[in-house]
């Protein structure tokens, strides 16, 4: 599987009502390769992450993560059992725009609380997982304190950490520094980058288009569901090949490309 891309995307499909959110798209994600989403509100960026980590159900296509492939069509639409979606969801970690830590813990039992709830290893193990996460992010003298004495960028930094205390194969991020403060994004994306040159493989969904020029391997451009552009972002974001990508960033970054 190694020569393989780790997520394979063929034909995927999602409406909500009459809105046709994903049109057949088809993705591949090399293993260490960190691939851009950028385009307009309402593509389907995030409904397409959420269709990876099967947080939304696809309506038709198929979804393989690593080995696990699942396939879903307009007859069956529905999660698998609970045991293949947490071993599904295992492999992708999630990060969103807000941090969904849990408010009565500590940081440190945040970052503890995946691994001993849903792997089930030791406390012991845990928490020595859970503190080197908090140091790789720079918070480990935060790791007694509570979600609301931090910043939201080191809540996000939390959030960070304590998906990757699942280990997963992949990490999803659903515009993950777009609720912050200006001055707060660049720690974040410094936390990104890092992870970047650790070799992990990260879908990002960003409007930080200089970001995704610096970080990306591929940037994908999506607009009413569709991919419309895929390459290097020496490609899609210095040389786009298309008008509608064109325009885009043409509003996004203030100049004509």
């Amino acid at each position: 599987m190694q020569d393989q891309p780790l997520i394979c995307i063929r034909g995927l499909k999602k409406s909500f009502g009459q809105l046709e959110v994903l049109k057949d798209i088809c993705l591949d994600v090399n293993r260490g390769q960190v691939v851009a989403l950028i385009g307009p509100s309402g593509s389907g960026k995030s409904t397409l992450l959420r269709c990876i980590n099967l947080l939304t159900v696809p309506d038709g296509g198929d979804v393989r993560v690593d080995a696990q492939s699942l396939a879903f069509s307009g007859k069956q639409t529905q999660l698998p059992k609970d045991k293949v979606l947490a071993g599904f969801r295992a492999r992708t970690g999630m990060v969103f725009q807000h941090f969904n830590l849990f408010p009565h813990m500590t940081v440190l039992q945040n970052v503890m609380e995946g691994p001993l709830t849903v792997l089930r290893i030791s406390k012991a193990e845990a928490e020595a997982r859970a503190t080197a996460l908090l140091q790789k992010v720079g918070l480990a003298e935060r790791a007694q304190m509570m979600p609301d004495q931090l910043s939201g960028g080191q809540k996000q930094r939390v959030a960070i950490a304590r998906a990757l205390a699942m280990q997963p194969s992949v990490m999803l991020f659903d515009e993950a520094t777009s609720a912050l403060d200006p001055e707060l994004v660049g720690e974040v994306l410094q936390v990104i980058q890092s992870l970047a040159k650790d070799g992990m493989t990260m879908i990002l969904v960003t409007h930080e288009i200089a970001f995704a020029r610096e970080v990306a391997d591929k940037v994908v451009f999506m607009r009413d569901g569709v991919v419309v552009e895929e390459g290097p972002p020496s490609q899609v974001i210095d040389n786009p090949q298309h008008e509608a990508t064109r325009s885009f960033l043409g509003r996004i970054i203030g100049h004509a490309v």
